[in-house]
């Protein structure tokens, strides 16, 4: 991981830093060799993705969302929301994922930012750990994935958690159910997206 990455300011949330590659699918291709499968998911723990960078962006600039407060970020990646959080104040935050190499990449870039998150590899959709804030960036990449995330977010909203999803347009974003809290233009990377500034809004369930 660290050599197949470079330790860079986030574009959006230069005050935190991430192990990102240079390119995609050659890590991509080096991945697959490592594990010998083919069709792994792309690796989503190696870049900024447009969603969570704004979401470290308003968490940063809104630390009140998070300061003193249990905190999960799903679908974590790299870490950068959870990082962000823990930047901000958190009393307690965890970042999950299921893929073994974003858990790695988190535990990596959490220290050198230079605090402490737990790492969580399990699917934790369905579940409810008491969190009070839940942060979600970049989910709605896949219909049955966002169907499932949504109604759980939705759950945990109405028994009175803070959910927040940093999202940059992706196909499946229920917007009828959201309320936009915030919007930036994030810089992001032509080999991933379609443009180099991605319009990017954090939403909360309504």
């Amino acid at each position: 991981m660290r050599a197949e990455t470079r330790l860079r300011p986030v574009p959006l949330v230069p005050e935190l830093s991430l192990h990102v590659a240079d390119e995609a699918v050659p890590l991509w291709q080096r991945t697959e060799e490592e594990l010998g499968a083919m069709g792994l998911p792309p690796p989503f723990w190696a870049f900024a993705w447009a969603g969570g960078q704004a979401l470290a962006r308003h968490v940063l600039d809104h630390p009140q969302l998070v300061a003193g407060r249990r905190v999960l970020d799903f679908a974590s990646g790299s870490g950068l929301v959870g990082i962000a959080a823990a930047r901000a104040g958190a009393a307690h935050v965890s970042c999950a994922d299921i893929d073994a190499y974003a858990l790695a990449a988190i535990a990596l870039n959490a220290a050198a930012n230079g605090v402490a998150v737990e790492v969580r590899g399990t699917d934790l959709i369905g579940t409810d750990a008491g969190w009070e804030t839940v942060l979600a960036g970049d989910i709605c990449y896949e219909r049955d994935l966002a169907e499932r995330v949504f109604a759980w977010l939705k759950a945990l909203s109405r028994r009175g958690a803070i959910v927040l999803i940093g999202d940059p347009g992706r196909s499946y974003l229920p917007k009828a159910e959201l309320e936009q809290v915030a919007e930036y233009s994030v810089p992001v990377t032509r080999e991933l997206e379609d443009a180099e500034i991605k319009h990017t809004c954090v939403w909360r369930p309504r």
